[in-house]
């Protein structure tokens, strides 16, 4: 049972004068107050102060129970004796916790949780008073709950629009379209939670994490069948021959399994042509309303790569279309150093990547895969090509063998340029 404790009013109960025959032995803290028992303990708060921390209850024997557990606190360390609402302390470990030390995408994506699915339902709650039950109860009601209507997606949308998708036409007219969260929402919202109570309880506001015994399995995530070795040939063929602007970034991604933002944030200041290398250890995301062109997550993440003939090809011709770009704009030529732009020099935004590798997807006539698979047909690739385990995992950067093959052994760098050229030999092709 969870310790139950109360803040004491401006006014501390001021405590009668009793005989001890009124009280049991080693009692001394605990008395009658209006209409039940009151009892202190002396603690030390998380600041250092000595101060008492006041328990109610409406026996003697609830209000001694509860007093014991204060004294079991306090003999563990600092007990906090003003605790502020959930809603108050996410805003806190938001802004001094997540942000300053988490990188822009993590913290946009806590506080996004945070605001669209814990506050509006534990947001009142106070930090001491969460219980399982409370987590237990809001993770099991917001996997039924309609977001719809709780975000007022449909609401905000105007009664009256030409286009009948971008009117109300759902929750906000009466016509529910249960709009369920997916598990994974459901999981990384309590993650969330967890997060935050972990840090409270780190900062000794907490004695203990309530999160931890709720009861949340981890989703199945969904897998990803990769484009086989003529999937992939068929769509850098159709994107070469119809002169796509993004052909060369398309190559980095299938190539050499680039992320999308590592290939829209590429320098020319990391690519050695020459030398057939390119450093990899910046990207290009938007995160809240911001273009960041910012480092790689981890070391894991940057490597020196060499790439085979095919990329070197792909990108001397951006070279050269950058070159004719920049002539044409003139004055209005924006030098950001990146090797993918605009026209006029700008980076790309991530969405309209996406939209233009779906396009070219329509046009090569081949099955359709979201840009992160690329990565996944990469490994499959160099797979096919007899590529050794290590290799792709050096390609593809990752931090444990375990996720490339779970293979163990040591290959030179030798071996990995000459994986890489039979992959671009084959695509070429």
């Amino acid at each position: 049972m969870p310790v139950k404790t109360e803040l004491a009013t401006p006014e501390e109960p001021k405590r009668p004068r009793k005989s001890r025959r009124s009280r049991a032995n080693n009692e001394g803290s605990i008395f009658p107050y209006k209409n039940g028992w009151a009892g202190y303990v002396w603690v030390t708060t998380p600041e250092g102060k000595k101060t008492r921390k006041w328990a109610y209850g409406k026996t003697r024997e609830e209000t001694h129970e509860k007093w014991l557990k204060l004294h079991e606190l306090a003999r563990k360390g600092p007990v906090v004796t003003k605790s502020p609402k959930l809603s108050e302390y996410l805003a806190y470990w938001l802004t001094n916790v997540v942000e300053p030390n988490l990188a822009p995408k993590t913290a946009a994506n806590y506080e996004m949780f945070a605001r669209l699915y814990i506050t509006p339902t534990l947001g009142p709650k106070r930090l001491d008073k969460l219980t399982v039950r409370d987590v237990q109860s809001w993770v099991n009601k917001l996997r039924r709950s309609c977001q719809c209507c709780n975000q007022g997606k449909d609401a905000s949308r105007p009664k009256i629009h030409s286009n009948p998708k971008r009117r109300q036409n759902c929750c906000a007219v009466g016509k529910c379209c249960k709009s369920e969260p997916s598990e994974w929402t459901v999981h990384d919202a309590y993650m969330t939670l967890r997060a935050a109570l972990s840090n409270a309880v780190r900062e000794e506001i907490l004695a203990r994490n309530v999160a931890s015994n709720v009861k949340m399995p981890v989703p199945r995530k969904r897998k990803v069948k990769p484009w086989s070795v003529e999937e992939a040939r068929a769509f850098l063929e159709s994107a070469r021959k119809n002169e796509d602007p993004m052909y060369p970034a398309y190559v980095l991604v299938l190539v050499l399994g680039l992320r999308l933002g590592e290939t829209l944030g590429l320098r020319w200041e990391d690519v050695d042509l020459d030398r057939a290398e390119m450093t990899i250890g910046w990207q290009l995301q938007r995160v809240g309303g911001k273009l960041l062109h910012r480092q790689t997550k981890t070391d894991a993440s940057d490597a020196t790569l060499p790439f085979p003939e095919i990329v070197t090809t792909a990108l001397r011709a951006r070279q050269r279309a950058r070159d004719t770009a920049r002539e044409v704009a003139g004055d209005d030529w924006q030098d950001t150093g990146l090797v993918f732009t605009t026209a006029s020099g700008r980076p790309i935004e991530p969405s309209n990547f996406r939209r233009s590798f779906a396009s070219a997807c329509a046009k090569a006539g081949v099955r359709k895969v979201h840009v992160p698979a690329t990565r996944k047909t990469c490994a499959s690739l160099l797979v096919a090509l007899d590529g050794h385990p290590r290799v792709a995992m050096q390609i593809l950067r990752h931090s444990q063998i375990a996720v490339t093959m779970n293979i163990y052994s040591e290959v030179s760098s030798e071996e990995t340029r000459r994986a890489l050229k039979r992959l671009g030999d084959h695509l070429e092709r």
